[in-house]
């Protein structure tokens, strides 16, 4: 076994998370991607559009290191919510393309700081704005892999596809038919403890 090494195991979940958000684009049109799927407006492409900012922002900025890429959408008179949803003239590729440059930019904060370093947050209460870095990535992650759960049922929703990524889909084996039965099971369960309630 090993030492551990902190940083790439932070790293690594990061990492994994991102890949996993992105790849539920993969195969879908535009407006499929921008879509809104719940009554809050969730999709696809602002939830990308979202954990970049947050990447940018929980690992650049609080951190000393500004990011170079502008965001409208964070300015006083910006959208409301903008960071959750992309206009039409913000191409997949815009906002796919700013993720990847977070990333660069979040990891090279990661790379160059000890985890024990310790920023302020911009937009938290004065007194109460101080972080580790360890604390900002950790948020990242959590943060990053709340939204690729959302991104799942979305898709899951939309088309039927699952998983983690092409080759992992993280669910357990079974058809169309397998899974319809499956389906059929937790409902009659769940009618059932109505029944008893």
């Amino acid at each position: 076994m090993t030492s551990p090494d902190a940083k790439a195991d932070l790293h690594r979940y990061l990492q994994s998370a991102r890949d996993a958000l992105l790849w539920k684009l993969e195969g879908l049109s535009e407006y499929d991607v921008r879509r809104p799927f719940t009554p809050t407006g969730t999709n696809l492409l602002g939830l990308v559009k979202h954990v970049a900012t947050m990447e940018l922002g929980y690992l650049g900025a609080t951190f000393g290191r500004p990011s170079a890429e502008p965001l409208p959408w964070l300015e006083h008179a910006g959208e409301t919510n903008g960071d959750m949803w992309a206009t039409a003239e913000e191409s997949r590729a815009f906002v796919v393309g700013l993720y990847r440059r977070a990333w660069a930019h979040a990891d090279a904060t990661i790379d160059a700081l000890p985890l024990e370093t310790t920023g302020r947050v911009p937009w938290w209460p004065a007194g109460k704005d101080e972080v580790t870095l360890h604390h900002a990535v950790v948020r990242v992650i959590a943060d990053t892999q709340r939204h690729a759960g959302h991104a799942d049922i979305i898709r899951e929703l939309m088309d039927g596809t699952v998983g983690m990524s092409e080759t992992n889909e993280s669910v357990m084996p079974g058809g169309p038919e397998w899974w319809e039965d499956y389906r059929a099971r937790l409902e009659q369960a769940a009618r059932d403890a109505a029944k008893e309630a």
